[in-house]
């Protein structure tokens, strides 16, 4: 395929650039996508999904820390600190006191 970039107007060219940036990544997702079936594949011949071996799918952690009044929210202990945390700090707590 041969184009004569001297023969395209600006325009032409600008269009021309558009067209192969959305090429390149309509190219990179196809091949990512194939990278992920085949690496599917290979877990799945172990007798592992992707996840199991990955961690899941950006996993948020372990949590370390407990509220003491609702043991169903915790924190990782990265991150933003969650109202609760701020909250029991100022009360005089400790973050020791927090952990899990």
């Amino acid at each position: 395929m041969d184009i004569n970039l001297d023969t395209l107007s600006k325009d032409e060219l600008i269009k021309l650039r558009s067209d192969v940036d959305k090429a390149l990544k309509t190219i990179d997702a196809r091949r990512k996508a194939d990278a992920k079936k085949a690496a599917e594949q290979a877990a799945k011949e172990y007798g592992f999904s992707l996840d199991d071996l990955l961690g899941g799918k950006g996993g948020k952690g372990m949590p370390k820390y407990r509220n003491p009044a609702d043991h169903s929210q915790t924190w990782t202990g990265r991150g933003r600190k969650p109202n609760w945390v701020v909250t029991a700090l100022k009360a005089g707590h400790d973050i020791d006191d927090l952990k899990i």
